[in-house]
């Protein structure tokens, strides 16, 4: 058995058990009130039993007793009536229930439904009902087992919470392990490539053709840098986020389609913020890409930055299908995709970039479905 299988079994063991404590506290509760119950039951009895001793005593009968027992409900509520459910007497409720009518038969009414009542017969043609209610004591141990109820459905919350947490954390572990090895694998084929430009360098060929191939290896280059960045903290520079957002713009419009309009507007000044250049570009590449294919490559995309007082703000909007409201928010969820393939973790990724590791915030501006939608990061400013 490996290792790993016999965690599993050690913590579902452990699982079981504490429902299994929990239920069994739950029931002996349970047990203890029905308990409790039935004895209030008899000292009703005992005390209607008394009470009728007295109804019918005479000069022989001997009241020390049947007084005793009387004396000793100080905690019971109850209300005797005769046989029309007339309120007769009452005994153990508060004062501002006993001289308020409207609230003793409110309470009347309550008690009625509490327990059965006890038929006391003073005569073959004359009875009583005394109807009572529980106890302090008993109404508080009423509720504790709706209380631990309550903390079986926190504590299995809990669980299931932190099962999920653990899997989530050993599949990140996973996707961020195997992101590393295929930094690794790309690097050897990425280095032969770079040896054959420098070759192709030395003969005759077109420059321009030279210019573009170097571009796509630096490109492959910042790949290989961020997937080797998952799972480990990024170092952040104080760069220009101007030239850094132009820069990636650039390279994905000599790259698409030229039905695609794209535009860039931006301020002239540098603006500077704490960054890391690898992962920004793969943001902006993310969301020019959801763009695009929002749009089924053929539309207008533009992409402003704004600054306003400490805060810089990228905005991309697109001509596509658009998002509804609902949508706002489950576009950042990984595993949320509305292509046909994909895996949906585009935009979770984007998300966790821009908020993780750059502190700042990305959400979806504006949609209309059928119009377009504008995303917008903000980032704060470095001086």
């Amino acid at each position: 058995m490996q290792f790993s299988d016999k965690r599993n079994i050690t913590r579902w063991f452990i699982i079981l058990s504490s429902f299994f404590i929990v239920i069994l506290i739950v029931w002996n509760t349970y047990n203890f009130f029905q308990i409790f119950k039935n004895e209030e039951r008899v000292k009703m009895e005992l005390w209607a039993t008394a009470q009728k001793t007295l109804a019918n005593a005479n000069e022989f009968t001997d009241v020390e007793l049947p007084f005793q027992l009387i004396s000793t409900n100080t905690s019971i509520p109850m209300i005797l009536t005769n046989k029309n459910d007339s309120i007769i007497n009452f005994n153990n409720i508060a004062d501002e229930i006993a001289q308020n009518p409207k609230e003793l038969k409110k309470l009347f009414k309550s008690i009625k439904s509490d327990n059965t009542p006890i038929k006391m017969e003073l005569s073959e043609e004359e009875f009583q009902y005394i109807y009572y209610g529980n106890s302090p004591l008993l109404n508080k141990l009423k509720y504790y087992p709706i209380a631990l109820l309550l903390i079986i459905i926190l504590f299995a919350a809990v669980v299931y919470n932190f099962y999920r947490a653990t899997k989530m954390a050993t599949q990140n572990k996973l996707w961020a392990g195997m992101a590393k090895e295929t930094a690794h694998q790309i690097g050897t084929p990425l280095s032969s490539l770079i040896g054959w430009l420098e070759i192709l360098k030395t003969e005759n060929v077109e420059e321009t053709t030279i210019a573009e191939i170097e571009k796509d290896i630096n490109r492959l280059q910042i790949i290989t840098d961020r997937f080797s960045k998952i799972g480990s903290e990024p170092v952040l520079e104080k760069l220009n986020i101007v030239e850094e957002t132009r820069t990636s713009f650039e390279y994905l419009k000599a790259r698409t389609s030229k039905q695609v309009d794209f535009s860039f507007t931006a301020p002239e000044h540098p603006i500077f913020v704490e960054i890391n250049h690898a992962l920004h570009s793969w943001t902006i590449e993310n969301l020019v890409k959801n763009a695009i294919d929002a749009m089924k490559g053929k539309g207008v995309l533009k992409i402003v930055v704004e600054e306003i007082e400490d805060t810089v703000k990228i905005k991309i909007t697109d001509t596509g299908k658009g998002l509804s409201k609902k949508q706002f928010t489950q576009v950042f969820e990984p595993g949320y995709t509305t292509k046909k393939r994909g895996w949906g973790l585009g935009l979770s990724l984007t998300k966790r970039i821009v908020e993780d590791y750059h502190k700042g915030k990305i959400k979806v501006e504006s949609s209309e479905i059928g119009k377009g939608t504008t995303m917008q990061i903000s980032l704060k400013k470095t001086y």
